[in-house]
């Protein structure tokens, strides 16, 4: 048996289908009285639903989270609930949503409760990030992570099936570098292989039917374990590399890491092989191979597979590499400038991992 180290996250879940009902609830037991409800401007609706929801517990809304949270929109923030005389703030949606309220609690210490829409699994974690000056930095403080989660999957039938898929493989990769972590321990490994299988068993169901509920469902309990692998352990070199793409050259965040994923497994596949068939056997495969079983899962549900579908230009690529060689994190395999630089051609291309 290994050494290891483990520290469980304070945090407070309610799952379950309508499970939002019991959002006023949830904020008396966070000792709150004035809520500032963010989203972004899509979902402009379900926000103004909690609002109606708290009541004269609801300071307002504050619509204009964006992707990779700009310390524009953050400081903007911060400063409509200061003004409102807010003691808290509900987020509704997906990670930037959530991102943004990490960004205001980070400088306010205003607690976050986290209504999740998606499978981004942010809420699960201490971790933040801020985009500056097209760089995103990203760190980790306990003040930001949510007080409360209200796990719905009924909030997450008007997911679109697209972005359903993206979204769970988005919390995929939060799993999969989990179990090659540095700081990995056996819980954690549990954990992650389950919401590994969860979500691989959940998105063929939503992409058959994106009503059906019970699927929905799964794939939001996986993407909660996946958000607990995300929040206890470091990641490696998939996520340097999605921090990269998305805050240096603005691409999709969930659809970055569906194209991204496959690629950095394989580039680790020696290096891990023990995480590597854990992968592969969430998804039902028996051949170990977790890039092919993740790049299969990707294209058989109608995602993106290659950079060059979401927007990344050719280049762009060698300068990407050169970022992605900064500030490295620890990962199994050394970070070497040529393997790294053909990792991203094969991405760009959308080679399936060989």
């Amino acid at each position: 048996m290994r050494s290891f180290v483990y520290q469980g996250l304070p945090s407070r879940v309610v799952f379950g289908a309508g499970a939002l009902s019991q959002l006023p609830q949830a904020i008396e037991a966070m000792g709150a009285q004035r809520a500032l409800v963010l989203c972004t401007p899509e979902q402009r609706a379900s926000a103004e639903r909690v609002a109606r929801l708290l009541g004269d517990r609801a300071a307002g809304i504050f619509d204009r989270a964006v992707m990779h949270v700009p310390i524009e929109t953050a400081r903007e923030a911060r400063e409509v609930a200061r003004r409102l005389g807010a003691d808290c703030a509900v987020a509704i949606g997906g990670g930037s949503t959530t991102g943004l309220g990490k960004a205001i609690a980070l400088d306010s210490g205003l607690p976050i409760l986290a209504i999740p829409t998606t499978y981004a699994g942010s809420e699960m974690t201490p971790i933040y990030g801020i985009t500056e000056a097209g760089l995103k930095k990203t760190g980790k403080d306990l003040k930001v992570l949510p007080k409360s989660v209200i796990y719905d999957p009924e909030l997450t039938l008007t997911l679109p099936v697209g972005l359903s898929v993206t979204s769970g493989l988005n919390a995929i990769a939060h799993a999969a570098e989990g179990l090659y972590s540095v700081e990995g321990n056996p819980v954690i490994d549990l954990m992650a292989e389950e919401g590994i299988a969860a979500i691989g068993r959940a998105l063929p169901r939503i992409r058959a039917s994106a009503s059906d509920v019970e699927a929905r469902g799964d794939a939001l309990y996986g993407a909660w374990l996946c958000g607990i692998v995300l929040g206890s352990v470091g990641m490696a070199l998939h996520h340097k590399l999605c921090h990269t793409l998305g805050g240096s050259f603005n691409l999709p965040h969930a659809e970055t890491h569906t194209v991204v994923l496959p690629h950095a497994l394989a580039y680790n596949a020696a290096a891990a092989p023990l995480a590597m068939r854990r992968i592969a056997r969430a998804l039902g495969r028996d051949d170990g191979q977790a890039a092919r079983a993740v790049f299969d899962l990707a294209k058989d549900n109608g995602a993106p597979v290659a950079l060059r579908d979401i927007g990344m230009k050719a280049e762009d690529l060698d300068r990407a590499g050169e970022i992605a060689l900064q500030n490295q994190y620890p990962n199994p395999r050394p970070l070497e400038a040529r393997a790294i630089r053909e990792l991203l051609q094969a991405a760009w291309e959308g080679v399936r991992p060989a």
